[in-house]
């Protein structure tokens, strides 16, 4: 399962949520959400203007995690 490390990559460049998502062209909201649960789907679309945004590579964005990490750690919000 995909989980989207956006929230640390974000917080190691500096930028808060607010900015990010005026620097990506996104909804608050849907920052908000990637940021609440990071195993949540997203279009490749709003994924490659954060990438752009936070200038890194996708593949920086996304990291691979057994399913059951994911269901445990995000499942209770």
């Amino acid at each position: 399962m995909l989980r989207l490390k956006v929230k640390e990559v974000a917080e190691e460049k500096g930028f808060s949520q607010g900015k990010l998502a005026r620097a990506a062209d996104i909804a608050t909201n849907t920052l908000r959400a990637i940021y609440r649960d990071p195993c949540r789907e997203i279009s490749t679309f709003t994924i490659n203007k954060l990438a752009k945004a936070l200038e890194v590579p996708v593949t920086a964005l996304i990291e691979d995690v057994p399913e059951k990490e994911c269901n445990n750690e995000y499942t209770n919000l």
